[in-house]
């Protein structure tokens, strides 16, 4: 199934994608594509999406998991992205936080923040919880991933790395966590650690990778978090990016108003934003 949420910022009604790639709507079966929805989605996958109502014109896609709980990502996960930034392959997973007020839907506009002069781009695959756990072994993790979306982890590199903090800093300003446009369930993703992802700014290709060069994967990463806290429905866990950043170009390319971002993951569907400069 590919779930979405559709509708006016803070209205979403949740929503499914038909075989045919129109959006149909679900609210007179679940109130929201959050929550204890995603802990069970087998009340959805005995619905026959043309029994549903097809939604008219072009509605704006929000982030397709609502009441995010925890939003964690994964730093240089992938071996070349750690090359390009001259770094070491962690040997643990670097874990941060995205701050849930940086969320986002996969269109909406990049803001880039009073006074920045390094916000970034990073494609990354993403996974959502669904059964919640705690000390889940490695052999049993994919039992709690609900499914599986595209996040443009936005960063503002000074932030992160020159202003004396922890790199939430720099990752959690408003709408730097596009995620979307749907969740993908497990079932319908094959090999997740085998997709194609890509990223283009104002046309021109940026990053063109695999998730093939993960160093951390998702089952080792769903057990390891959960050696450290509760996962619960609903958390998403953005696993790093490959290489082709602006910090990494030589000289650093950065992103400014007026440029067009739009990336994809092969399977998950695609994203574009326009930057903006914030007022």
């Amino acid at each position: 199934m590919k779930l979405v949420r559709y509708g006016t910022r803070g209205a979403e009604k949740p929503g499914m994608i038909d075989a045919d790639g129109q959006l149909r709507d679900l609210s007179a079966h679940i109130p929201d594509i959050a929550g204890n929805v995603l802990a069970d989605l087998s009340q959805l996958s005995t619905i026959d999406p043309t029994s549903l109502p097809l939604v008219e014109g072009d509605p704006r896609y929000g982030a397709c998991v609502g009441q995010i709980g925890k939003f964690i990502c994964i730093g240089l996960n992938y071996s070349d992205h750690a090359a390009e930034s001259g770094m070491a392959v962690p040997p643990e997973p670097v874990i941060f936080a995205k701050y849930t007020s940086a969320v986002c839907g996969p269109n909406d506009d990049i803001i880039i923040p009073r006074g920045s002069e390094k916000t970034d781009w990073e494609v990354e695959l993403a996974f959502v919880i669904g059964k919640p756990g705690k000390y889940i072994a490695e052999a049993d993790a994919m039992d709690h991933v609900a499914g599986f979306c595209v996040c443009n982890d936005v960063s503002e590199r000074a932030y992160q790395t020159e202003r004396s903090g922890q790199w939430s800093k720099g990752k959690s300003s408003d709408n730097f966590g596009p995620i979307g446009p749907w969740l993908v369930t497990r079932d319908e993703v094959a090999d997740p650690n085998n997709l194609h992802m890509w990223l283009k700014v104002n046309d021109a290709q940026m990053q063109n990778g695999s998730t093939n060069t993960m160093v951390y994967q998702i089952p080792f990463l769903v057990s390891y978090l959960s050696q450290f806290f509760t996962l619960h429905p609903g958390d998403v866990i953005s696993t790093g990016t490959p290489p082709g950043v602006g910090l990494g170009m030589k000289p650093p390319r950065y992103l400014k108003a007026g440029d067009v971002v739009e990336l994809g993951i092969e399977g998950l569907g695609t994203q574009r934003q326009i930057c903006v400069n914030d007022l």
